[in-house]
């Protein structure tokens, strides 16, 4: 839950007074407070909020003080990189999507959960307000879009990631819907990640066998294709499936977690064979079998934030967590799927090995207070030349 905890004005005189970083002192103050309240429960400061977790029923509150403004909107405390006071203003904005909402008939709605669902199947840092906005504008920039019907929402997807491809790649900043404020967007990964899954699709009809596998890798393993089969479909792929068993034994980290990606994470691969020059596999088109594989973490945005945290008890916990899966025929022969997610041994490095060809992948999550919050993935393709 996200809330704005509204304060006197005579807080903001007392705190804007002070020396050194005010909004810190400010967060500091009312992380106090909190804790008088839930002195077993677990308070920390976050640059902009106080994070109150729940242990006992796996619940968390990010509490953020503010102070009303005569025009509506709110000044908050922002205590990165020495602090300043900002502006949010959520209520026109609440109200504009209301208004949406009601005149697409819940599109709008459903179309921002879906983008959702891809950031947090991609892995990848895409604001709230600004997939609100974004998708606002895709509504409004064709009417007729909000009348679409459920049967057209393919044909819906295609125009949308049409239109986030063709975002501008150096823009930072949109204007919000209903408030007009700044909605800032430093790095802009939607726009290449977009166009990936606009080319997914793009060719793809209601009928097309590979429709189904296509949103899957868009939107994730719970994206379910419909019953439609016949009962002579079914018995014919179970006795394909039989003729070639194996273990299905990947795991979901959406099964195992809930996922809201807030925070950038990369991953590389040392590639090393004796006798070899070691080379980063992102920079390696195909592997060849036998070579030594030393999965790490080469960007890690909350480790960058923890590092400029003064107090200890408000830096971001989170543990790591990786998953290995073969795929191709091979993988499948061998019945070697693999893919279960295991939890880091503690060096945040997961050493493997090509042992045989197929396009391979290894992820890695970041977990903190039960929630992925972060996720990369890298393609380890092994061929056999």
């Amino acid at each position: 839950m996200d809330m704005l905890f509204v304060l006197p004005d005579s807080v903001y005189t007392e705190y804007n007074s002070k020396e050194g970083n005010k909004q810190s002192q400010l967060l500091q103050a009312v992380k106090k407070e909190i804790k008088k309240r839930y002195p077993r429960t677990t308070v920390r400061g976050d640059g902009q909020v106080v994070v109150v977790k729940f242990e006992s029923i796996n619940y968390v509150a990010e509490v953020c003080p503010v102070f009303a403004e005569s025009d509506g909107s709110f000044t908050y405390p922002d205590s990165n990189n020495g602090g300043t006071w900002k502006k949010t203003d959520p209520i026109p904005e609440i109200a504009e999507s209301e208004i949406i909402i009601d005149e697409s008939s819940d599109h709008y709605r459903h179309i921002s959960n879906m983008i959702r669902a891809w950031k947090n199947e991609q892995g990848f840092k895409f604001g709230g307000l600004l997939i609100d906005t974004l998708v606002y504008n895709f509504f409004n920039e064709d009417s007729e879009r909000k009348n679409v019907e459920y049967g057209g929402y393919l044909g819906l997807c295609k125009e949308l990631f049409e239109y986030l491809k063709n975002q501008n790649e150096n823009r930072n900043f949109w204007y919000a819907l209903g408030s007009n404020q700044k909605v800032y967007n430093k790095k802009c990964k939607f726009v290449k990640k977009a166009n990936t899954a606009y080319n997914k699709i793009k060719d793809l009809t209601e009928d097309d066998e590979l429709l189904y596998s296509a949103l899957q890798e868009i939107f994730g393993e719970s994206f379910k294709a419909p019953e439609t089969e016949s009962v002579s479909e079914s018995v014919s792929k179970s006795f394909a499936l039989n003729s070639r068993s194996y273990n299905k034994t990947e795991q979901f980290v959406q099964n195992l977690f809930t996922v809201d990606i807030r925070y950038q994470l990369r991953i590389d691969c040392e590639v090393s064979q004796n006798g070899f020059r070691n080379e980063l596999l992102r920079r390696t088109k195909f592997l060849r079998p036998q070579k030594k594989l030393k999965f790490f973490i080469e960007e890690n945005e909350i480790d960058e934030i923890n590092s400029k945290v003064v107090d200890e008890e408000d830096k971001i916990e989170y543990e790591v967590y990786w998953k290995v899966l073969n795929r191709g025929d091979e993988a499948i022969r061998r019945n070697c799927i693999r893919g279960q997610i295991v939890k880091d041994s503690g060096r945040q490095i997961k050493n493997e090995s090509s042992d045989f060809r197929g396009e391979h992948y290894v992820e890695c999550y970041l977990i903190s207070n039960g929630v992925c919050v972060a996720r990369d993935r890298i393609l380890v393709p092994i061929s056999t030349l």
